[in-house]
């Protein structure tokens, strides 16, 4: 006879004594194990793993067959014990308490105690002023006060994460104190990390806070942390320049920004090609360089994100024709171009200089060859277009002169119009970087090369008009296949990018190799693979054999249900990932699921996932916004990424159980598989592109005999009987 289902057997240690053998009833409160010891509030039970957190009513069902707990004192009372030790007048022991309670500090339920006891403006008093008293000790005692400090850095981090008090609470004081140790050139790696680690989340949960950070440290003052060889130092340095960016209004995000243009520069020499030792005054010698983590990237991607995003500003301002200001910088193009001297005002009528000035805005490639300026109207791309152009004349004279001449001495319609080829190419660039969009939450893909020069955006675009005007060329286009010739360029550009060239040097020699010839043959190859099936016998078959592939997508959607997935739980902070996981039964009646400390490496045991939901008690599957899990504020930073990754499943009355996807493939296999389950349509993306992979497959295996056979439209006539059957032979 099977044991019950309520009883698990575990072993309990606790001090001098030998851990004894016992049977838990999951019905029973919890605390009436520790009834046996004596009065149940003065004990608990807990973990006995590395985690020692400790079993309440939330969490007792994860409790499993074989499991070791530990009796100790109950949460309130180890609270209370260490809210007095950390007091102690004696460095040890102090320092001893600050250990434990950095260590106890993860675990909510002690937290919730401790906080309950005003544990919070204990340690940011201590940091305040306690610290003060051990400043003449510093010397004598350095590693010793780093330790210290570093102890109740990490217990206020840990305490805080629990997300139970607010950020908005804190003193100037003590984010003074906070920032004094992010500046101090020589402090703790220990120290400086937690500190990094506070000043970002009070930037990014509260705007009050962010004004009195502001104050405190600047970015330049963020810089030399970068050019350690510590990258989680580095990690948490750009999470805060990144923060600051995000709060900062726009105004002072550009000056920020521009008065600390080495970033990219130092982001590039210190952490993306940390190989060679630089000769700069800080020389470093790297062996070899440390591969980038995930946290890591997505740092840089979201530093990437917020720079492009300061183009923002040009790019949606329209020119204003009577600003003297900004047609000085037309009147500069045309001056580096033609090298024109300025000219009295007095030589030849205004009649001859009108005409003189229309004739040169009409070499230069301006739509409006008598006032340039209407050009720069048109939002996006506005006058960063106008930016770029000036920045390609100034700081690559040579070729935009070349460029300019060398069109302006062609046929009319053969000439490449660097105005208007600027002004689309600026805005196709902002396109295809995003500009303007926010970051979004899991993504690491950033540019390498962009972190190689400050003026990157601008580079980019000199590379770019370079590269359209050599396949105007190319094309021996004329002024009727501008369309065309972008949509070229697009193309070149998009298929360098994805080979994320190291530096503006290995992108141009991607885009040399990329050639029109090279994308004609590219395009031919991919025509070549999508074959015209568009007769009618063609496409009656593909409605005969579109059922079958829907079945098998179907089969392996739930396939794919069957292996289960892991997925991150929902906080506020991307560091202290937990994870659950979530498994559709083999008879397709159950979805099994349960929490895992860390992701899975291999197969997650069925054991280990406690709990179960019926498929038969599902009323339906909500994605996006109507997702539960997606209107409570606060929960999560909202932003477009987790929305489209976010579904809940219903059952029961007003029951969810909500997921937010590792990605967008695992969301498309779950929200397919659970819509398969109820005999519903499934309807993702991922679907569609199965669809048509699988099915062109299917017809090109079928039609395998028919290559190079033209289908006609109609089916042949069926020939004349035969006027005997004389011709057949009888095999019996």
């Amino acid at each position: 006879m099977p044991p019950p289902a309520d009883i698990v057997k575990v072993a309990i240690e606790w001090p001098g004594a030998f851990p004894k053998l016992m049977e838990i009833d999951q019905v029973s409160p919890a605390h009436h194990v520790a009834d046996q010891w004596g009065n149940h509030e003065n004990f608990a039970l807990q973990n006995a793993d590395s985690t020692n957190f400790y079993i309440t009513e939330k969490n007792r069902n994860d409790i499993k067959n074989g499991s070791i707990l530990r009796l100790t004192t109950s949460p309130s009372q180890t609270a209370a014990q260490l809210h007095e030790r950390i007091q102690s007048s004696s460095m040890d022991a102090k320092l001893e308490a600050l250990k434990d309670l950095a260590n106890s500090s993860r675990d909510v339920t002690f937290a919730q105690e401790f906080i309950n006891l005003d544990g919070i403006s204990l340690l940011t008093q201590m940091v305040e002023s306690g610290t003060e008293r051990y400043q003449k000790l510093q010397k004598i005692m350095k590693p010793c006060f780093g330790d210290l400090l570093s102890f109740t850095l990490t217990a206020f981090v840990e305490l805080m994460d629990h997300g139970i008090v607010s950020w908005d609470t804190f003193s100037v004081a003590f984010i003074k104190k906070i920032a004094g140790y992010v500046n101090k050139s020589a402090m703790d790696t220990a120290v400086l990390q937690r500190s990094l680690a506070i000043l970002e989340s009070m930037v990014l949960n509260s705007q009050d806070l962010y004004q009195k950070v502001a104050q405190e440290i600047t970015i330049g003052q963020l810089i030399p942390h970068l050019q350690g060889t510590d990258q989680d130092i580095q990690t948490y340095t750009i999470a805060v320049i990144n923060a600051l960016f995000l709060k900062a209004p726009e105004e002072k995000r550009q000056v920020g920004y521009t008065h600390t243009p080495s970033i990219p520069a130092h982001t590039q020499m210190h952490i993306i090609t940390p190989k060679r030792s630089h000769t700069h005054t800080h020389t470093h010698t790297h062996i070899s360089p440390k591969p980038i983590n995930d946290e890591m990237a997505h740092q840089l991607y979201v530093l990437q994100v917020l720079t492009f995003n300061l183009l923002e500003d040009r790019m949606m301002t329209k020119m204003d024709p009577q600003d003297q200001a900004q047609r000085d910088i037309i009147f500069e193009l045309r001056r580096i171009a033609f090298d024109v001297e300025c000219e009295p005002n007095n030589s030849g009528s205004i009649e001859k200089r009108k005409s003189m000035y229309t004739r040169d805005y009409k070499k230069l490639g301006f739509i409006n060859h008598v006032n340039p300026a209407v050009d720069f109207t048109q939002i996006p791309p506005g006058m960063l277009a106008l930016d770029n152009m000036l920045y390609f004349a100034r700081h690559h004279q040579d070729a935009y002169i070349r460029i300019v001449l060398e069109n302006s001495s062609r046929e009319d319609k053969h000439e490449c119009p660097f105005g208007r080829s600027s002004i689309e190419l600026t805005k196709m660039l902002c396109e295809i970087l995003k500009v303007g969009e926010l970051p979004s939450e899991n993504c690491h893909d950033f540019h390498p090369m962009f972190f190689t020069h400050d003026r990157s955006f601008e580079e980019f675009f000199c590379i770019c008009i370079q590269l359209l005007n050599k396949t105007w060329k190319e094309m021996r286009a004329t002024s009727e296949d501008f369309n065309k010739v972008m949509q070229v360029v697009r193309e070149q550009i998009m298929r360098a990018l994805t080979q994320k060239p190291n530096s503006l040097d290995q992108l141009k020699s991607r885009l040399q190799n990329l050639s029109y010839t090279e994308i004609l043959k590219i395009r031919q190859s991919e025509r070549m693979n999508q074959e015209d099936f568009q007769s009618r016998p063609i496409l009656e078959l593909r409605e005969k054999i579109q059922p079958e592939i829907m079945e098998l997508i179907k089969q392996q959607r739930l396939n794919r249900l069957c292996d289960g997935t892991c997925f991150r739980k929902i906080s506020s902070r991307r560091r202290q990932d937990k994870f659950w996981y979530c498994r559709l039964s083999p008879n397709h009646k159950v979805l099994h699921y349960g929490d895992l400390e860390e992701s899975p490496q291999g197969e997650v045991p069925h054991d280990s996932l406690q709990d179960k939901l019926p498929v038969a008690d599902i009323k339906s599957v909500v994605t996006g916004k109507d997702c539960p899990h997606m209107k409570e504020k606060g929960a999560l930073k909202q932003n477009k990424e987790v929305l489209e990754l976010a579904f809940s499943i219903l059952y029961e009355s007003d029951e969810y159980l909500n997921f937010i996807a590792p990605d967008k493939h695992e969301y498309c296999v779950w929200t397919d598989g659970l819509n398969a389950l109820l005999g519903k349509e499934m309807t993702s993306d991922f679907t569609k592109s199965d669809m048509d992979t699988l099915l062109s497959m299917e017809m090109k295996l079928r039609l395998l005999d028919l290559e190079n056979i033209q289908i006609p439209e109609a089916p042949p006539p069926i020939p004349k009987e035969p006027s005997n059957y004389d011709f057949v032979y009888d095999c019996n």
